[in-house]
């Protein structure tokens, strides 16, 4: 059996090739790079995602670090963590039994339910992230500011988290 040769720029089915119908590059100029600015190693921070288009592979990266000095300049990336910062603090919650629940975790070939602090043992305002190693678990304190940052709760024998 013969196999269509995948350089070759045209469609099995045929389709035009996706240069010529490509509407996310406006200009088809052939060099596309992609930033993701993450502000957290999680899910949780804001992410902002641009894209710079060029017609040469050192136009695109010319073009890319004029935008990341414009972003920063302009005070955009600012911008975004007091404005992402701003909408967590207006969160009141979902009251759902489902969004109160605990992490789950893998373990032992099943998934179980991370045990997290009683409500009486933690008066962290920010909320916890569950972090585990291979000997140790922890649940810290969810505030960026490292001076605002509540101290760990440490997974004890017994299971439950207390600090020390």
């Amino acid at each position: 059996m013969a196999y269509p040769d995948p350089f070759d720029q045209t469609s099995p089915w045929g389709e035009p090739p996706a240069a010529l119908t490509d509407t996310t590059n406006p200009t088809r100029e052939p060099f596309v790079i992609g930033f993701t600015l993450k502000a957290d190693a999680g899910f949780a921070g804001e992410w902002l995602t641009p894209r710079v288009y060029g017609a040469t592979a050192e136009e695109a990266a010319r073009r890319g670090a004029e935008l990341l000095t414009a972003m920063k300049a302009e005070g955009l990336i600012d911008l975004t963590s007091r404005a992402a910062e701003y909408t967590r603090s207006q969160y009141k919650g979902s009251g759902t039994a489902a969004s109160n629940s605990a992490p789950k975790r893998f373990e032992g070939g099943k998934v179980v339910k991370a045990q997290t602090a009683g409500p009486g043992d933690d008066d962290c305002p920010h909320g916890r992230t569950p972090r585990e190693g291979d000997t140790w678990a922890a649940l810290f304190c969810s505030a960026r500011s490292k001076a605002e940052q509540c101290p760990p709760l440490w997974r004890q024998k017994d299971g439950s988290y207390k600090a020390n």
